[in-house]
């Protein structure tokens, strides 16, 4: 595992856009980094609109190589998702960051650059928050992307009750995302290895049958099978039609797994939501699940 060098005060961190263009305000969330000690350097995506994106992909794939060459840029933060990244991620040559990683921070669209990144150069990632969802965020969840950055433990424990998990402690390395990012990059070259993971899902805005068909997808292809641990998060806005699918999400879920024997946890505070802890993926995590308590605890 390559883990790339924690943060330290006064360090520079990127601020760009891979995906959808912004029209926030997002000088409060410069203010959050500021208030961390860091230094955001903001690329010209930021503030750049083509149609739905960040600017043209020629302008997104140029930020984000510059922020990866770049010695003085110590991480890279992802102003926002929306769609886009799977567009540029084959344009980027990750040449200078084998050679000098540097954390990667973001989560929904940015599945496709942080899967990107542990498959092929098993370099560690942090889905987290991103710069314009610093503005809703809980305290909670910025003070745990802080942790991630600067190295300090950032262990996730919470209870849940609303729908019963599968109880059990797995140790292996956490990996995932959004579940329609996974779902899209299943057999490219961005998707890791499911073999021996903890796999983490959350989404947003989809539909219960179209969950269902990821999900079906996911375990036909044989990805479900051989995992040490299950987590869910966030599935938010969820949409449903008349006549109803008939399964909660949760349900649709665990009829994909309940013929294997690993750890399942609902609830996690991460995703779409505004308690979106960060998690670490590419390490290695020891989860715990008992009858109403979920642990999520990094080996290093």
């Amino acid at each position: 595992m390559n883990i790339p060098p924690y943060l330290k005060e006064g360090d520079k961190v990127a601020v760009l856009c891979p995906a959808s263009y912004i029209e926030a305000d997002l000088t409060p969330a410069y203010d959050i980094l500021k208030s961390w000690g860091l230094q955001p350097v903001i690329y010209d995506s930021v503030l750049a609109q083509h149609y739905q994106f960040a600017g043209e992909d020629e302008l997104r794939t140029k930020d984000l190589q510059e922020a990866l060459d770049n010695p003085e840029i110590k991480a890279v933060i992802a102003a926002r998702g929306g769609y886009g990244c799977v567009r540029i991620i084959d344009s980027i040559d990750f040449s200078a960051f084998r050679k000098n990683p540097k954390w990667m921070v973001g989560f929904s669209d940015v599945t496709v650059i942080l899967s990107h990144i542990q498959q092929q150069f098993g370099v560690p990632v942090i889905h987290g928050q991103m710069v314009k969802t610093f503005l809703d965020a809980t305290k909670e969840s910025l003070e745990s992307l802080k942790n991630a950055l600067f190295g300090l433990p950032n262990h996730i424990s919470y209870t849940f009750s609303e729908f019963p998990h599968r109880q059990g402690t797995a140790e292996a390395i956490l990996t995932g995302g959004n579940l329609a990012l996974l779902h899209s990059i299943i057999g490219s070259p961005s998707e890791v290895d499911y073999e021996g993971k903890i796999l983490f899902i959350e989404d947003v805005g989809e539909s219960l049958y179209n969950i269902d068909r990821m999900l079906w997808t996911l375990k036909r292809a044989g990805r479900l099978q051989k995992l040490k641990g299950f987590i869910v998060g966030g599935f938010t806005e969820l949409k449903d039609y008349d006549p109803p699918f008939g399964q909660s999400f949760q349900e649709i879920i665990f009829d994909k797994v309940k013929e294997y024997d690993y750890p399942v946890a609902f609830g996690c505070p991460a995703g779409h939501i505004e308690d979106n802890r960060a998690l670490t993926f590419g390490k290695e995590i020891v989860l715990t699940v008992d009858e109403s308590n979920v642990n999520i605890q990094y080996k290093s």
